[in-house]
């Protein structure tokens, strides 16, 4: 037995199948057999579960689909084995497509959902379905559809954008967007929640010239947006510094007493744009010391500048303290 079984591998060497014709006609005649026993079990009927893809269209007028439901159904079916294995192979693959405003109109919601029974979309599905296969059940048994109603909303956009300047380099004016505002359209749930919009995440480094470009919108998914992205410009320009002199202002001052302070002025190095030189003056910046901050046995209040534009920065300040002396009224 074990001498037989030995010589098996011999039998199927590749010099023995060419000299020997036997071997050669015994394995035509064996794959005649498969193919001929293939072709007549493919020929029979079978019952089986099959998936097929279903795609969701037409939500009533203004509403919104707000759910995520089945995306595939599990047919339970009776065909031939040559169209199941036609199936198996995607050779007649295509989704059921179920129009929402026609399966929900005769059910009744609760809160906007609603439970469509897989028996009342029999005659759709197979009608969609190859009619070589008989339907024999669907699942699952019931389809959850949630539906919102549809908004839309005006709401500001804000640029996202990372700025890292040259030495002496600064913004001359805000970055700007165009169009300031968008219109976002989705389900109520969610635009109720937004007030404004970002665009993408973007960084410039090393800054010296003014720039511009198109940045997309982040919105929520289920969302549209129009339009759905913005122009921007990056205005800029090169600062220098100028040197102001400031009185000193006292805040939060008792009207009991009176306070002299050592000096009552103080110089302010300021950073700002070329084209805002001339214009800049004392008046656009506040030096004061708050009386509130007084501690006991402490004899200098530390003087704070009060910027009344953003595109002005405060390199220096001399003094940084004042000495000060408190009389009664």
């Amino acid at each position: 037995m074990n001498k037989t079984i030995n010589k098996i591998p011999e039998f199927f060497k590749i010099e023995r199948l060419k000299n020997d014709k036997r071997v050669v006609v015994f394995l035509i005649c064996l794959m005649i057999a498969t193919g001929l026993w293939f072709l007549n079990a493919l020929s029979k009927n079978y019952s089986t579960t099959i998936s097929y893809p279903v795609k969701y269209v037409n939500p009533p007028n203004r509403q919104f689909l707000a759910n995520e439901p089945p995306s595939k159904f599990e047919l339970k079916v009776n065909a031939h084995g040559f169209t199941l294995l036609r199936h198996k192979l995607g050779l007649s693959f295509s989704p059921i497509v179920l129009p929402l405003n026609n399966i929900t109109r005769n059910i009744e919601n609760q809160n906007g959902t609603y439970r469509v029974p897989s028996s009342a979309l029999m005659r759709r599905i197979r009608s969609q379905v190859s009619n070589e296969i008989s339907i024999l059940d669907v699942q699952p048994e019931f389809i959850p559809i949630v539906l919102d109603s549809l908004r839309t909303k005006t709401v500001a956009v804000k640029a996202n954008i990372n700025l890292n300047f040259k030495t002496q380099f600064n913004l001359k004016s805000p970055v700007s967007v165009s169009p300031a505002k968008v219109k976002i359209t989705g389900p109520s749930a969610i635009i109720d929640t937004i007030f404004s919009l970002n665009t993408v995440a973007k960084s410039y480094n090393n800054l010296d010239e003014t720039i511009e470009g198109n940045l997309d919108i982040v919105h929520p998914k289920k969302t549209n947006v129009d339009p759905n992205k913005v122009h921007f410009q990056i205005e800029v320009e090169k600062y220098t510094e100028k040197l102001l002199r400031i009185p000193i202002l006292i805040r939060n001052k008792p009207d009991s007493v009176s306070v002299k302070l050592f000096p009552s002025e103080v110089n302010v190095t300021c950073l700002v744009g070329l084209s805002e030189f001339d214009d800049l003056r004392s008046n656009k910046l506040n030096a004061f010391v708050d009386y509130s901050s007084i501690i006991e046995n402490a004899n200098r209040l530390e003087v704070i500048i009060e910027k009344k534009s953003s595109y002005i920065q405060v390199a220096r300040k001399s003094p940084e303290a004042v000495e000060y002396l408190i009389e009664k009224n």
